[in-house]
């Protein structure tokens, strides 16, 4: 019986480490998307249809709980792992690092998805996205803003094909203030397009812009059904595991 981690986070390596080298048989899932992590478990990279879907996977396995630690934004890999995990009747836990928390000093607009944001756009010139891969829909939509500049910062290729107006800026966190305050002045960006990811992997980049006073138009996470448990703290989360895990093992 053994312990499957949704991961693709900095978290999710942390804690597949800590439970390996806690002798809990841990299985590490990544999309392998950007780079292949370096853990010492058994690692399952390219999604679960290989093994014929996640339950299919549970039963061959012999998974005996999941912990999804996948990012905040992932709400379709939390949604199918909880729907699995209740069908094979075992425990879906769920650790999300605490969302960030805009200062007095920082100058942030909330937005519930892409298309709510968008059209506040409009005032800004010269637009910095590290909002990860946007759709072929988003891209068309931003197209629209021809008076623009803007750059897209992934850890990937685009999906989808650029406009003249948008360039590709190829990049793997975790980012420093230097860097991110370099990037901002040397692209005269005015407006910075985020997720809530928390953690502070990324976060250097709000730093940057609160001290450039660039406005940064945040969208916030998505609603995810409650998980069996749900954890904020690293800690927390490794002894509430710790202590479950010796129950279904």
């Amino acid at each position: 019986m053994c312990l499957l981690i949704l991961g693709g986070t900095a978290d999710g390596r942390k804690l597949a480490e800590y439970f390996h080298q806690h002798n809990v048989p841990v299985i590490y899932s990544v999309a392998g998307l950007v780079r292949q992590p370096q853990v010492d478990c058994q690692v399952v990279s390219g999604g679960f249809r290989q093994f014929g879907g996640l339950e299919e996977f549970i039963h061959q396995y012999a998974v005996a709980a999941v912990l999804d630690v996948t990012h905040p934004y992932a709400a379709k890999m939390s949604a199918t792992a909880m729907q699995a995990a209740a069908i094979c009747d075992i425990p879906c836990w769920r650790f999300h690092r605490p969302a960030w928390q805009a200062s007095a000093a920082d100058n942030w607009q909330l937005f519930s998805d892409f298309s709510a944001m968008l059209p506040c756009l409009s005032p800004f010139k010269r637009v910095l996205f590290t909002c990860g891969q946007l759709s072929a829909d988003q891209l068309t939509a931003v197209a629209r803003f021809t008076q623009q500049q803007s750059w897209l910062r992934t850890a990937v290729q685009p999906k989808h094909g650029l406009a003249e107006n948008m360039q590709w800026i190829k990049a793997i966190g975790p980012f420093d203030y230097a860097d991110e305050l370099a990037l901002m002045q040397r692209y005269n960006i005015d407006v910075l397009v985020s997720k809530n990811s928390g953690g502070d992997s990324t976060s250097a980049k709000l730093a940057a812009a609160r001290d450039m006073a660039i406005p940064v138009l945040m969208l916030e996470r998505p609603e995810i059904k409650a998980a069996d448990a749900m954890f904020e703290s690293l800690t927390a989360c490794q002894q509430y595991v710790l202590e479950k895990f010796s129950d279904v093992r």
